[in-house]
């Protein structure tokens, strides 16, 4: 063992970058392994939208904590990043999604983040490009949105970390194995790759989820938050079954940003035409103005998902080496940083309130034992 903690990160996604960050900050020297480009590959097909979640008590401990963080590190981060405010709002349908409001503005306001109730005429005057006939929603002021492949490269490059562009092919108890033959010495492994991830650890509990976006020419309806149907949870996550949801994220340049959709185990990056129709059909009905616009580029993009769609973040149970911290599906740029605090105090003993929630693969012991 030497003085110096040798650590190697598997993944130079987002959530990679980040645990590279805090690890080295932690006086941990630290090398990166990415076959790609770093942020190129879930990083680079998300939103890049910075959400407080509350499907669970840990979902929103764990989102509302690392927004925290974000806007901690919004002074460093690089113009490129594109880091701003863009707020939330749910939008609420009809009666039965509004009632579900005034529990979610609670539980927001818990966890300490501001969130204000829109009867439809407020609705209406924040977002006038809506469709008639809303209920209403809640405005969540404090999320935002980044450009996410530039803060994970300002991140790799603040930590310092050494980057090795090549694919990570076997682990054991003193490094990883990279696919030349080169065998990278570590005290501490954090596999960080996605579904990538699966690669070493095919025991992990992990399932591929593919999601479309697309982006419009300019001249978009004007839209002034990111927009997100109240039952999103509902029409987009209920089932295994392919799936969409209205979501709409601004952009400067005048152009929208529309999701999302999801199917699972769908390996291929194709579009599926079919599923696109419904995702656009789901968003034309909230927003009609869309149906005169054009589309400037659609692309899919793969998010890895766990059984209860918490991240896996924590030791190993077999590899006395290993740390996980993989499965963030849709949130693993709003949740990076919060990851990477909760690695620290598992690695470093710091503290964090996240230590208080279980993220650990030994949650899924049965999964883990007979894979």
């Amino acid at each position: 063992m030497t003085s110096v903690l040798r650590a190697v990160v598997v993944g130079g996604g987002m959530v990679g970058a980040a645990c590279a960050d805090v690890l080295a900050r932690h006086g941990a020297r630290v090398t990166v392994v990415e076959s790609g480009a770093v942020g190129g590959g879930a990083t680079a097909a998300g939103m890049g939208h910075l959400v407080v979640m509350d499907d669970s008590p840990a979902q929103l401990a764990l989102t509302a904590r690392s927004l925290e963080l974000w806007e901690d590190l919004a002074p460093s981060l690089p113009a490129s990043a594109e880091y701003r405010p863009s707020g939330t709002i749910w939008v609420a349908s009809d009666d039965e999604e509004l009632e579900a409001v005034a529990p979610k503005q609670a539980a927001y306001r818990e966890a300490g983040r501001e969130a204000d109730l829109l009867d439809a005429p407020a609705l209406a005057r924040l977002e006038p490009a809506l469709r008639d006939g809303l209920a209403g929603g809640l405005r969540v002021p404090g999320d935002r949105v980044v450009y996410a492949p530039v803060a994970a490269a300002f991140l790799l490059e603040r930590s310092g970390a050494a980057l090795i562009r090549g694919k990570a092919v076997a682990l054991d108890d003193s490094g990883v194995r990279l696919a030349g033959g080169q065998h990278l010495s570590a005290d501490l492994i954090v596999v960080a790759g996605g579904i990538g991830s699966l690669e070493l650890l095919p025991e992990l509990p992990l399932r591929q989820r593919k999601g479309h976006l697309l982006i419009t020419e300019r001249r978009a309806p004007s839209v002034h938050h990111q927009l997100v149907e109240l039952g999103y949870l509902k029409s987009a996550h209920a089932s295994d079954d392919d799936s969409v949801a209205f979501n709409v994220q601004p952009r400067p340049t005048g152009q929208l940003l529309i999701g999302s959709s999801r199917q699972f185990d769908q390996p291929d990056s194709g579009l599926d035409w079919a599923l696109l129709r419904r995702m656009l059909a789901r968003a034309r009905d909230f927003l009609p103005e869309l149906g005169d616009l054009a589309a400037l580029r659609i692309w899919t993009g793969q998010r890895c998902a766990t059984p209860d769609h918490l991240p896996i973040v924590g030791p190993h149970p077999q590899r006395t080496t290993v740390f996980v911290a993989t499965g963030h599906e849709g949130l693993g740029i709003t949740t990076a940083l919060g990851t990477a605090e909760l690695l620290a105090a598992q690695v470093f003993g710091t503290p964090s309130a996240l230590s208080a929630f279980d993220f650990g693969v030994e949650r899924f012991r049965p999964e883990v034992a007979h894979a």
